[in-house]
């Protein structure tokens, strides 16, 4: 079984650019092949490590719909057989990593179909990767759902705030609540001046009881990246953010 990997966090800390760096990290120390899920309708971990998002679930789901409203389903396949090549097809592959890009409908609706539909992808691939990365909505939702079987390493995401910290905790509770019994969660606290929490931030964190994974500093060339929509995984490997996060991740012997 691969080791899965699990990206949790209130929206706007930071929590997709360092999905793309873990990603980036996995790759770089040859622990590829990794199968990359992206689990946020509003995707954008592709922009982050530099793909094209050329094909997402939500996209392939309305394409269905609108051929079965034409009746432009080819003839000799059923509706099931439809769906299971149209959504065969949703893998993206590159060289040392795989991606699955869950994507937005349109309209008003569920996601509960295309939800379904990423969990039995994810099942029917996993097996074949070294590595699962998840990165998860502004919440819980694809985790409680069971899209991953099983997670090793939860990744919970906040930014250098008070605010961002209890969010944090809020998601640990969740967890806990839901008794999904990651192998081990911890916090990677973003954007921190210098690379150094201040007093207040530090008794937050023992205040909610969380393991503290490690820092990362707050980084101009990230930044810079952000606003350009240019890949922030890409950045050379000793910006200080990649090389703080390959600190965390060799602690946990990853």
């Amino acid at each position: 079984m691969p080791h899965t990997i699990a990206v949790a966090g209130k929206g706007g800390v930071g929590k997709t650019t360092t999905c793309g760096m873990i990603i980036d990290y996995l790759v770089k120390t040859g622990k590829s092949p990794v199968l990359v899920v992206d689990a946020d309708a509003n995707s954008n971990l592709n922009e982050v490590l530099g793909v094209d998002a050329e094909i997402t679930l939500g996209a392939i789901r309305e394409e269905m719909a609108q051929a079965e409203l034409k009746g432009t389903i080819p003839s000799g396949m059923t509706k099931a057989d439809y769906a299971s090549f149209k959504f065969n097809s949703a893998l993206i592959e590159e060289d040392d990593y795989d991606m699955l890009i869950m994507g937005r409908t349109q309209g008003k609706g569920c996601y509960c179909y295309v939800n379904g539909v990423l969990t039995t992808l994810v099942d029917k691939y996993a097996k074949n990767y070294k590595y699962v990365v998840m990165d998860n909505e502004a919440g819980l939702e694809h985790v409680a759902r069971g899209t991953l079987p099983h997670v090793d390493t939860m990744f919970l995401i906040s930014d250098c705030s008070r605010r961002g910290i209890q969010a944090a905790a809020r998601v640990a509770e969740m967890i806990m609540e839901l008794e999904l019994k990651p192998g081990r969660m911890g916090l990677i606290v973003n954007r921190a001046p210098g690379g150094v929490l201040s007093d207040g931030i530090k008794e937050e964190i023992a205040k909610h009881g969380l393991e503290l994974f490690g820092v990362l500093p707050q980084d101009e060339g990230v930044y810079d990246c952000d606003s350009d929509g240019t890949p922030s995984s890409k950045l050379p490997e000793t910006n200080p953010v990649k090389q703080a996060l390959k600190g965390i991740m060799q602690n946990l012997g990853i």
